[in-house]
């Protein structure tokens, strides 16, 4: 089980030197992995479009937490174990369900950072003026190309040939969260990060309620009866329902009124964007459109854009050119950032919506998180 509370030289160490935003915390084999501590903030404190009460982040088993701890850096698993360390290479080619199974590893309150996670961080860096940039060109950032990282082969940045990755962390402090040497790393590009509880499935958007998908028992399995519909008139979760087989490629849902995503058209309850197209067009140009209360789950979970940050007080729009990509058959897990190659389509709002659970490509990571 982690040790929290116990203060040794390292853990002092890093406290200190971040003024507490960081931390150590030790997992079931006693490996050492560091922490941003991130405190309860509301929705409506990010934009008033959103749900009041804390962010989706901090409901844990129906229950409000006072924090979330966030991996400073993305995932390296070290004897079985997703560790965040400085100055290494993340681990990649890892399945979902490969990554959930390290994280947890790790002990009681240990788990992959999840989508309901990094959707909240993504709001609070766009609603305080923070756009972190990263490794979204070969060791470089493709907005500000003077800025880059060590890769992990030794190569130049920019070089298209060899392992684009670069070391955890050793990006300038524009690539942290919030701008400082204490903040979050690598949210933009380098890997790709699974991040458990949305999924697509057949076009129908199905999340798993709060931030539930960080609890140790929660079954984030293809069939588990956790995954609920969003109800597209009212916002409640619901039951899904669907003709065909999750696995074969061939659901269809029949869940009535559910929110669902489409390339086009105007279907009741859906959500339109191209695939490989910008976050921030995402439109809801149903005959029934999508209603305010469901839109305002879905802008909390990073799904829909808080157009309220387009063009308004705030100087960084969402999502800024932040790609989506959406494969409509099938189950379809998420996963946030963006990685080495994709250029200005990486970012705080990046959704890839385009894999299964079993896929294993060199620029998918992950990144833990703790709570209890």
């Amino acid at each position: 089980m982690a040790t929290i509370f116990s203060k040794d030289t390292l853990r002092a160490s890093v406290e200190a030197a971040s003024g507490g935003r960081q931390t150590v915390l030790y997992t079931a084999l006693g490996q050492p992995t560091y922490m941003n501590v991130i405190p309860q903030f509301d929705g409506q404190s990010l934009d008033p479009s959103l749900p009041a009460g804390p962010h989706e982040m901090f409901i844990v088993g129906g229950i409000a937490k006072s924090e979330y701890f966030v991996g400073t850096y993305q995932g390296r698993i070290v004897n079985g174990e997703m560790l965040s360390l400085p100055g290494v290479a993340p681990s990649a080619s890892m399945n979902h369900d490969q990554v959930v199974s390290y994280a947890r590893a790790c002990g009681v309150g240990h788990h992959v950072m999840t989508n309901a996670a990094f959707a909240g961080i993504a709001l609070w860096c766009r609603a305080n003026g923070y756009q972190p940039r990263g490794n979204s060109s070969y060791g470089k950032s493709s907005d500000s190309p003077w800025e880059t990282a060590r890769r992990i082969d030794g190569a130049a940045p920019g070089r298209i040939e060899g392992t684009p990755r670069t070391l955890t962390g050793s990006g300038p402090a524009s690539w942290r969260h919030d701008g400082t040497p204490s903040g979050i790393s690598d949210l933009n590009g380098n890997v790709w990060e699974w991040t458990p509880g949305m999924r697509l499935i057949g076009g129908e958007i199905q999340i798993i309620a709060g931030n539930n998908a960080a609890l140790p028992s929660i079954d984030l399995s293809a069939t588990s009866s956790e995954w609920k519909a969003i109800n597209g008139a009212t916002g409640a979760l619901m039951v899904p329902t669907f003709t065909g087989t999750i696995a074969g490629g061939n659901y269809v849902a029949t869940t009535p009124n559910s929110v669902r995503i489409a390339t086009a058209g105007n279907a009741d309850y859906t959500l339109v964007r191209a695939s490989k197209q910008s976050f921030e067009g995402m439109s809801n140009p149903g005959n029934t459109p999508v209603s305010d209360a469901a839109l305002a789950l879905l802008k909390s979970l990073g799904v829909f854009p808080v157009a309220s940050l387009l063009g308004g007080t705030i100087a960084i729009p969402e999502g800024n050119g932040d790609g989506i990509w959406s494969e409509l058959t099938g189950e379809r897990l998420s996963l946030r950032g963006g990685d080495w190659s994709v250029g200005a389509s990486a970012g705080l709002f990046a959704l890839f919506m385009n894999d299964t659970r079993a896929a294993e490509n060199s620029n998918f990571g992950a990144r833990p998180a703790f709570v209890l």
